[in-house]
């Protein structure tokens, strides 16, 4: 095969070398309308060669966020509305993207175990956290800068929230003001923090959000001031063509300013969002600076849930930071091991890869109370605002409840380790 004679041909050439490859398709690393004919095994019909060229004239993607058939629709109009960095920012992970794949890939090694004859006549897929019932077991993750992705942003998001009755975890890199988020929601939300490497900073910034009432204060863990090698994310820059200057601080304390969580705050000495000298001394010493619940966010082992009940935290959420990690470790496989760990002591979260109600349904198997999902509503937010997140979270609700019935388990407190089973690999 000759060298393609523009990025339209390379594109064309490459699309049809995915549609050839039975291993991409069974593995579920290909998604969207391709990824459904993939799966299906028909890759050498004339419909595989119709799909591949609406795809490349566009005309394939949704209007409304009512003709969604599931929340992967959502992705490629949000590519079509956003800036190239923008939506790079949503979809990076780190160096190849591995981790963002095997986040995904996890699902595919759980088989679901379907019981008969149970009347599922009522569903409730209702859960409790901290003492609050919430409608779905699905919850907002905390994402950054959310009006880059639409200009009502995380006010959307919480207005959605608030429709469909979720729980939401606001981002201390927020480009809405907690207070305005709270007055959105209805009422409080919860507060994720990035302590920054000032304790005074980090102080002001979580007296401000317990006198905004949020009820828990949950720490990422995960990151660190190292940085990390976002390739898909730096690509995106690159291809973006606008001056970004304007918006943009070359400086760290310069760019924070721009955040309402930091307004009012001396920055000089701030050099990042993270802390690396954060120990569980650290997290003693936050737990008893405020009367929230701590929960701690990127939990991903035995002995750490173990730590972290010794060190009294009130829960945690397994999370590899959306595969910003280079684990190679899906967070549904790390779940089994954590929630061991907690043995019914303190509710376990997960977060990562989550795209359907047969992976929340596996989830809850699995002993997590309740699951994180963040490229899903971002898309939903960037292809179509606030109706964009709240079909986003109509399409898991319906399909958990789906997965709920057909396994014969009414409701989620029916759900056990019992209804899934590990696929030979």
């Amino acid at each position: 095969m000759g060298k393609p004679k523009n990025q339209m041909e390379a594109r064309r050439r490459f699309l049809r070398m995915l549609a050839g490859s039975p291993l991409l398709a069974s593995a579920g690393l290909i998604y969207g309308p391709l990824g459904k004919v993939l799966a299906s095994g028909n890759t050498g019909s004339s419909r595989v060669r119709g799909l591949l060229e609406s795809i490349e004239q566009g005309d394939d993607l949704i209007t409304r966020p009512d003709q969604a058939l599931d929340v992967f629709e959502f992705e490629p109009v949000a590519k079509k509305n956003l800036p190239p960095a923008h939506f790079g920012y949503i979809e990076t992970g780190v160096d190849d993207d591995a981790t963002v794949r095997a986040n995904r890939d996890g699902f595919s090694h759980i088989e679901i175990r379907m019981r008969r004859l149970v009347d599922v006549q009522n569903m409730d897929s209702s859960v409790q956290l901290f003492g609050k019932k919430w409608t779905s077991p699905v919850f907002l993750d905390p994402m950054g800068s959310q009006r880059a992705f639409n200009p009502d942003g995380e006010v959307a998001v919480a207005r959605a929230a608030k429709a469909k009755g979720h729980l939401q975890i606001l981002s201390t890199s927020t480009t809405t003001s907690v207070e305005d988020v709270n007055a959105a929601r209805g009422e409080p939300v919860w507060y994720q923090l990035y302590p920054t490497d000032v304790w005074d900073v980090t102080r002001a910034i979580v007296k401000r959000v317990e006198k905004a009432g949020c009820p828990v204060l949950v720490l990422t863990v995960d990151r660190h001031n190292s940085g990390s090698n976002e390739e898909t994310l730096f690509r995106a820059r690159r291809a973006d063509s606008r001056d970004c200057s304007s918006c943009h601080e070359s400086d760290f304390a310069g760019s924070m300013r721009r955040k309402p969580m930091f307004n009012g705050l001396d920055l000089s000495k701030v050099t990042s969002a993270t802390y690396d000298g954060m120990t569980w001394d650290y997290v003693r010493r936050l737990k008893d600076l405020t009367t929230m619940k701590l929960v701690l966010k990127g939990i991903v082992t035995r002995e750490d849930a173990a730590l972290a009940i010794q060190n009294g935290v009130d829960g945690v959420i397994v999370s590899n930071h959306a595969g910003r990690e280079n684990t190679l470790r899906a967070t549904i496989e790390c779940l089994p091991e954590v929630v061991e760990a907690a043995a019914s002591r303190i509710p376990v979260l997960v977060d990562g890869g989550f795209r359907r109600g047969t992976d929340v349904f596996k989830a809850l198997a699995l002993g997590a109370t309740a699951i994180g999902i963040g490229r899903p509503y971002a898309w939903g937010l960037a292809a179509f605002g606030q109706p964009g997140v709240e079909a986003v979270l109509e399409i898991l609700r319906r399909e958990t409840i789906t997965v709920m019935r057909q396994a014969g388990t009414p409701s989620v407190d029916k759900i056990s380790r019992a209804f899934v089973a590990d696929r030979a690999r």
